[in-house]
This record gives C-alpha cells, sequence and structure tokens, in this order.
C-alpha cells in the first residue's frame, strides 16, 4: 500500500523567523493514488495578527482565527496522521520551514522525521516545464483542473487541486496504445532533456502459412502489371 499525503498550509506572513506562524494546515489523502476522503483540517489561532500583503492573499481575520486551536493543540494528532507517509508539497520548502518552526516551539524533532519522504511538486514542474510559469494555478491552467472557485487561497483546497496535478503530472503519457514515459534528466553539461523510456516491442512473426499466401499474392499483382510488382524487387 502507498500513502501518500497532500498538504498545503497558509501563514501570517513570509518568514517563520522573524515570528509569522501558521493558521491553516489542510491535507488530502492518497491511498495507491486514489483519494479517500480522509482528510485533515484545521484552522488555527497563531496569537497574532496577519501582515497585510499575507491577509489579502487568504482572508482569514485575526478575529476569525481567535477562538481557533492553537498548533500545539493539534500537532499530535497531525503527526499522527501524516506518520510514515510520504507528503506532496508545492514548494516544499516554505511549508516544512513553517511546520518546523512550529516543531520548534514545542521541543519536537523536524517535520521530516515523522514522514517516509518530502515530494516537492514544484521542482517537479519545473524539470517537466522547463522556462514556464509553475504556479499552483499554472499548472491547474496546464493540466486542464477547474479552480474557478478559488477566490483566496485556503489550505484544504489548495491541497485538494494539487493532488489533482500531482496526480495528472506522475501519471505518465498514454500515446496510441502505446505506454511510455517521460523522463527528465541533465546531461554532462548540465542541459535539460527528455529520455523517452519505451516498453520492449512484442513481434510476431508470420507463419508459413502466411508466408505462402503472401508469395501467392505477390505473384498474382505480377501477373497483373506484367511483372513489374515493386514487392518483388530486392
Amino acid at each position: 500500500m502507498t500513502r501518500q499525503i497532500v498538504l498545503d498550509t497558509e501563514t501570517t506572513g513570509l518568514n517563520p523567523r522573524i515570528g509569522n506562524r501558521i493558521i491553516e494546515i489542510g491535507c488530502v489523502e492518497l491511498i495507491n493514488r486514489k483519494l479517500t476522503g480522509n482528510n485533515f483540517h484545521f484552522y488555527l489561532n497563531p496569537e497574532r495578527d496577519s501582515e497585510e500583503g499575507a491577509l489579502a492573499v487568504h482572508g482569514l481575520t485575526t478575529a476569525f482565527l481567535s477562538d481557533k486551536p492553537k498548533f500545539q493543540e493539534i500537532a499530535e494528532s497531525f503527526l499522527n496522521y501524516v506518520r510514515d507517509a510520504e507528503v506532496v508539497i508545492h514548494n516544499a520548502p516554505f511549508d516544512v520551514g513553517f511546520l518546523n518552526a512550529e516543531l520548534e516551539r514545542l521541543g519536537c524533532p523536524n517535520f521530516e522525521t515523522y514522514v517516509s519522504k518530502v515530494t516537492d511538486t514544484l521542482v517537479q514542474a519545473k524539470q517537466l516545464h522547463p522556462g514556464k510559469r509553475n504556479s499552483l494555478d499554472a499548472l491547474c491552467d496546464r493540466y486542464e483542473i477547474s479552480n474557478s472557485h478559488r477566490k483566496l487561497h485556503g489550505a484544504l483546497l489548495d491541497a485538494e487541486l494539487l493532488s489533482d496535478v500531482f496526480l495528472a503530472m506522475s501519471r505518465g503519457q498514454n500515446s496510441l496504445g502505446i505506454e511510455h514515459q517521460a523522463v527528465a534528466v541533465t546531461n554532462d553539461v548540465n542541459e535539460l532533456v527528455v529520455d523517452l523510456v519505451l516498453p520492449s516491442i512484442l513481434v510476431i512473426p508470420a507463419s508459413a502459412t502466411e508466408l505462402a499466401q503472401h508469395e501467392d499474392l505477390l505473384r498474382d499483382v505480377g501477373k497483373a502489371s506484367s511483372g513489374l510488382c515493386i514487392w518483388s524487387l530486392g
């Protein structure tokens, strides 16, 4: 069983080292690449105001958050929820930095010690789409995932959108019934190239009867064309 958690946070600002805090955590669960509906979502009281720029992004006011639980009150249930899972985050250093700052206040180890792996979809997107915009909104447009209901940023909504983007980016590509996967690699001069990993092609040789029928057909074509059957030349 493969368990993955797609995670997003909203915060009071951009830098946890100057006292900014997490105000919302949203997670969705994937088991074997299928959404389970077992989500984790909390608004949190950061015990401070949001910076003006951050408030314009998420719209979560101090008054709205004032009666919400503090991070330490949900930390144990959150860590139990993500424990040993692969955690998928867009621009992971940002969210992990805030989570580590919250855990540090509680005297807990870093976030990465609780999970099996952290996957950054921003890094994946830059490898797959070099030189293009790779924000969550841009990726939704590229993979035709509707985000018209996203008026403000919200951790759970963004986690749900990111789960769709992650599945779309990591499912490979099908064409004419031949499945292949594009693998982004760098060569010796650090240029991004794409290596197509193709499956083995099944070759079924013609039987002796089929070969004989083919020769008879070519002979008939040759007679009908006064001996000018080009398929017999060689």
